[in-house]
């Protein structure tokens, strides 16, 4: 049986059929007609190559392959009533979904302990599933349902996806704590050029912003080190003399030195969620994000909070 081909309201007058044993009040029942009823019942006969049900003076008796078929059609009926509910509503303590986030490590660090620990108390049925994505291949796969959420860069400018900003944050040039330059709180442009650089993308090649700016200025850094991953940078810084520029909130949370960048023309970084607009008045998909939002906006009030402190440290230094 072909079942792209039928009508799945069919098995709702089955099951109405099947209960009543009366296609008047099956009918009734299903809200349609008795000739209606009728019809339901002669295009069920031809699909399953059974009468299914019989006239009797006691009613309509199923047959041997209704009685047979009557538990899965109604188990997947009430599987469908209860998706089609959960659909219109969504109880935190009582779900169990997996949600898909495509994100980088670093992302990771900052947002996965907080919405784990938030989520097992809310929601313990909830599974996330953390892996990074194509930037090319986000609105595919958000629009296929195969990505719930994107945490990314604002570089996304397709209409179907929605998105909000998370984080802002400057960025900085760390170090190790013993690097040549860490006894200074600033570094010159020259200083900056000469060392040998690590640069994190999710792409193969390419520039980032820092590239960029200095390109305007006819000048070029030289990048040692390229690698999509955040996490094993601090390895490397910590047992060589390489720099990196990165996230002032990734020098924080690393016993790094870091100084402010010797270049103006630098955007600060953003980190925006997106999401398709097909699930944008979704329940589940909206709880999701507001999860992700409320725990962003706290690190971020936290972020700005040790910077202050930072900078008040340093000033009672001085």
């Amino acid at each position: 049986m072909n079942l792209s081909k039928v009508d799945l309201n069919l098995f709702i007058v089955f099951d109405a059929i099947y209960t009543e044993a009366n296609l008047t009040r099956a009918g009734q029942i299903v809200g349609i007609t008795q000739p209606a009823v009728s019809n339901a019942l002669a295009r069920l006969r031809e699909t399953f190559n059974d009468p299914l049900f019989v006239r009797t003076a006691q009613g309509m008796v199923p047959t041997p392959m209704a009685q047979n078929i009557i538990t899965p059609v109604r188990n997947a009926l009430q599987l469908l009533r209860v998706s089609v509910q959960e659909s219109r509503s969504f109880v935190p303590e009582q779900a169990t979904k997996t949600y898909r986030i495509s994100m980088t490590d670093l992302t990771e660090a900052v947002i996965l302990p907080h919405l784990v620990s938030r989520i097992r108390r809310q929601a313990p049925g909830i599974n996330i599933d953390s892996f990074l994505t194509k930037r090319r291949e986000t609105t595919k796969e958000l629009a296929a349902g195969r990505l719930d959420f994107a945490i990314d860069a604002p570089l996304n400018t397709d209409t179907q996806v929605r998105h909000v900003k998370l984080f802002e944050d400057r960025h900085v040039c760390v170090m190790r704590k013993d690097h040549p330059l860490a006894n200074k709180d600033s570094i010159s442009l020259d200083e900056y050029l000469a060392q040998s650089h690590i640069h994190i993308s999710s792409r193969r090649n390419g520039l980032g912003h820092v590239d960029l700016a200095l390109g305007k200025m006819g000048l070029q850094r030289r990048v040692m080190l390229r690698s999509q991953h955040y996490q094993m940078a601090p390895l490397v810084l910590e047992s060589t003399d390489m720099v990196m520029t990165v996230h002032e909130r990734f020098a924080r949370r690393h016993n790094l030195h870091w100084v402010s960048l010797p270049i103006d023309d630098v955007p600060a970084i953003e980190t925006h969620l997106f999401w398709h607009e097909s699930t944008d008045q979704d329940p589940a998909n909206r709880w999701m994000r507001e999860q992700i939002i409320e725990l962003s906006q706290q690190v971020q009030r936290n972020n700005k909070r040790e910077q202050q402190e930072a900078k008040d440290a340093k000033d009672a230094k001085h």
